[in-house]
């Protein structure tokens, strides 16, 4: 029987069922564990979260308050889950666009929250668990309401990695991008909702991987490579041992690493028979992949990461790679351009009129080859004189600070 209680209410040997709230507001991923610890209580007790759900059936019960409901088990778990998943009041606002600097620094707690759920989901499933498709679900969507928000905050700090986060931040931002990528293509919420953990648990094989060729600094053997080829099929092994892994995340794990010509992995398929959500998946995963720093190379450009996926024949299926950069803008936030005027600045933001008239946040003079007061130019706007020139490769750059002025979060600096 579940109970609704006050926090400070809770007793080491209580089965923690549901907290009554946002789980971004509490300092745990996961729910449905019985409380062991004192210092889970304290942390409970730190946080926003002022009620929680026990089950009273599995753990201990609380001496004071009554049950939320005495009915039937089948009737009451519904009647008092209801209450708890709901959206709270305030829940409409928090999908009410916004523009990209008011929803970066709440992005940027999701990541972190997330990351770290990812780090638990991983080495849970290394110790032989099964994962929690419930607290999965919970991210997937924190991460969707993000995207509502503004697409480009979530994706863009997501693409931004250390070596040492590079697997776990790597499903945060195919998670993302597959949400915005569905609601690009027209999918409706329950797809938008099965991509969207589908490109969280993508990479789950990789927990099978041996630490030394997962993490290794430099670029792999072909016998290492050959070992993380592997990664799809002992992913795919890993969930199908879990009832509540749905198909679609199946078929994800499995093959997102194929290609519509024949020449990817595990199974060679090509054309139709990847279905749709893998070829999402994959456009994802690979954008991901080229765009984010890694130990043995640099990431690439957003938007010159586009441009030489595009003339990858045989390895994107064309309409899915077309949606997918409606979904980013032909410049992503992020990308690093030349104006007309000489000024160069950073993509900040897509607007609504033009795939090809983004934001950009210019600082930088190159008639004078010297720093300018930053100021944002909204290209799509018909009062603008400026348009783009070209592409700018950072690298030639080395702009330091380049992460801090198109996200205005000081700690992305390099």
């Amino acid at each position: 029987m579940l109970k609704r209680i006050q926090v400070d209410q809770l007793q080491l040997g209580m089965h923690l069922k549901e907290f009554c709230g946002s789980w971004i507001d509490h300092p745990f991923w996961r729910t449905g564990f019985v409380l062991k610890d004192p210092k889970d209580i304290e942390l409970i007790l730190a946080s926003s979260i002022k009620e929680v759900m026990i089950d009273v059936s599995k753990g201990r019960d609380s001496p004071v308050g009554p049950p939320e409901s005495t009915g039937h088990q089948d009737n009451s778990t519904h009647a008092v889950l209801k209450p708890v998943v709901a959206a709270p009041p305030t829940l409409q606002s928090d999908v009410t666009p916004v523009p990209a600097g008011q929803e970066l620094e709440r992005a940027a707690r999701i990541c972190q929250r997330s990351k770290a759920a990812i780090v638990s989901m991983f080495e849970e499933a290394r110790m032989g668990r099964a994962v929690d498709v419930g607290g999965a679900l919970q991210l997937v969507e924190e991460i969707s309401e993000s995207i509502s928000r503004n697409p480009g905050a979530i994706i863009s700090l997501a693409r931004l990695k250390t070596a040492d986060d590079y697997t776990y931040m790597h499903s945060v931002a195919v998670c993302a991008m597959m949400v915005a990528l569905a609601r690009q293509i027209g999918m409706d919420d329950t797809q938008t909702r099965l991509c969207g953990m589908a490109g969280l648990l993508h990479d789950m094989g990789k927990v099978a991987m041996p630490t030394a060729v997962l993490n290794k600094p430099g670029k792999l053997t072909d016998v290492e490579f050959d070992i993380m080829r592997t990664h799809p099929t002992e992913g795919y092994k890993l969930l199908t041992a879990s009832s509540a892994v749905d198909s679609v995340t199946l078929d994800v794990v499995l093959h997102h690493h194929e290609k519509i010509d024949g020449s990817g992995y595990p199974e060679c398929l090509k054309g139709n028979e990847i279905s749709l959500y893998a070829k999402m998946a994959a456009v994802c995963d690979v954008y991901d992949a080229i765009t984010s720093n890694r130990p043995y190379k640099s990431g690439w450009d957003p938007a010159e990461s586009l441009r030489r996926m595009a003339e990858w024949a045989g390895h994107f299926d064309p309409k899915v790679f077309q949606a997918f950069v409606k979904s980013m803008g032909i410049y992503p936030v992020g990308s690093l351009l030349r104006l007309k005027s000489g000024r160069i600045g950073v993509v900040t933001e897509q607007s609504s009129r033009s795939l090809t008239t983004p934001i950009v946040k210019v600082f930088f003079s190159t008639k004078s080859n010297m720093r300018i007061v930053p100021s944002m130019v909204d290209l799509s706007q018909p009062s603008t004189i400026e348009k783009i020139l070209c592409r700018e490769d950072p690298a030639q750059w080395n702009f330091l600070d380049l992460n801090e002025l198109w996200s205005g979060i000081s700690h992305l600096s390099h």
